[in-house]
């Protein structure tokens, strides 16, 4: 559009239409593009607001646009330092039984990404399996490069499909089941600080104790990373004490495995010293000399959920911005002691 006054070319972009109308950039774009845009009279609102402020499309970002690269990128918040192998296994065999041999899949950490580096030509779209909300700076340059996008595992405040488990409300129905069985003296082990899981996790088996008027401020609660190696030394810790509890609460499987390990240095059985509840239900949880108690939190699914979702924008421009939640399930098996006789 040429100013009067000055001259000079002032190029009306999508941010300023989207300003001017009040809604996101992302709504802004998929109206523009002729894809579904919500409500068809907010997409004529826009449609209309473009012309008034004479908008010009870019040519060269549209013929990018049609050019693919048959790329896809996963990206976790951080791989080195928090993210479970078992976890990033489970995802990417779930991601890639959707995609099979058409795209690339590449993994990246966000923690490791430079700021402003991202090339939309890159990626025909991304899956995002954010754990913290310092995500948000790499969220919104996906958003600005118009990059199709869907996050998996934790809720975030954004116009891009969300799948998700009620993470709260899983840690919740695990205390409750060690309540239930007659547990009081109960030792957690929670995971890294920073994380969203970690934090949801905690307020779950706090709801739990409080619905039942018991105090969760008496609860010995260990720090650790979800590694095994932090699992086993939270475990020691707990154990190594003249009165250990009765039931140890791990916010993994991984950890729970760890902690049964540390049990039997010391000569403690399970269930019958100690009682174990993890949460992932990976693969070995069922197998192996410990039939793991856990909660089903099923890492694969919500990335099979997430690439559907991806793949429908991908391949026939349907744009599905719901919060899609799949269900959390408790799996008994044989490490928890049932303990309501022994305390009666």
């Amino acid at each position: 559009v040429k100013d009067d006054k000055s001259g000079t070319v002032n190029t009306v972009t999508i941010k300023d239409i989207a300003k001017r109308a009040g809604v996101s950039y992302s709504t802004v774009s998929r109206a523009l593009n002729d894809v579904s845009a919500g409500r068809s009279e907010n997409k004529q609102k826009i449609l209309e607001i473009a012309r008034e402020m004479g908008y010009i499309p870019n040519q060269a970002a549209i013929h990018l646009k049609l050019s693919r690269s048959y790329t896809i990128g996963l990206y976790f918040s951080t791989i080195s330092k928090m993210t479970s192998p078992f976890v990033l296994h489970d995802v990417l065999t779930g991601v890639y039984s959707m995609v099979g041999s058409k795209y690339n899949v590449v993994v990246k950490g966000i923690d490791m990404h430079e700021k402003g580096t991202l090339n939309p030509s890159f990626y025909d779209g991304i899956i995002l399996l954010s754990q913290r909300s310092e995500d948000s700076e790499f969220i919104n340059e996906v958003l600005q490069k118009e990059i199709p996008m869907v996050a998996i595992c934790r809720v975030i405040l954004y116009d891009v499909p969300n799948v998700v488990t009620d993470e709260t409300k899983a840690m919740e129905k695990a205390m409750d089941y060690l309540l239930e069985m007659g547990h009081r003296e109960i030792a957690v082990i929670e995971g890294s600080p920073g994380l969203d899981s970690t934090r949801l996790r905690h307020m779950g088996w706090r709801n739990a104790m409080l619905k039942r008027g018991l105090n969760p401020d008496q609860v010995q609660v260990e720090t650790a990373n979800y590694r095994y190696s932090s699992g086993y030394e939270a475990a020691k810790r707990i154990l190594n004490q003249e009165k250990i509890p009765t039931a140890i609460l791990c916010f993994n499987d991984e950890m729970a495995f760890a902690a049964k390990a540390a049990a039997g240095e010391l000569g403690l059985q399970v269930p019958e010293d100690v009682s174990l509840i993890g949460f992932d239900n990976w693969n070995m949880s069922a197998y192996g000399n410990m039939k793991l108690t856990t909660v089903e939190r099923n890492m694969g699914e919500l990335a099979k959920e997430g690439t559907r979702v991806l793949l429908r924008q991908l391949e026939d421009g349907i744009i599905d911005h719901r919060r899609i939640y799949l269900d959390n399930k408790l799996i008994v098996r044989e490490t928890v002691k049932d303990m309501r006789e022994i305390s009666r």
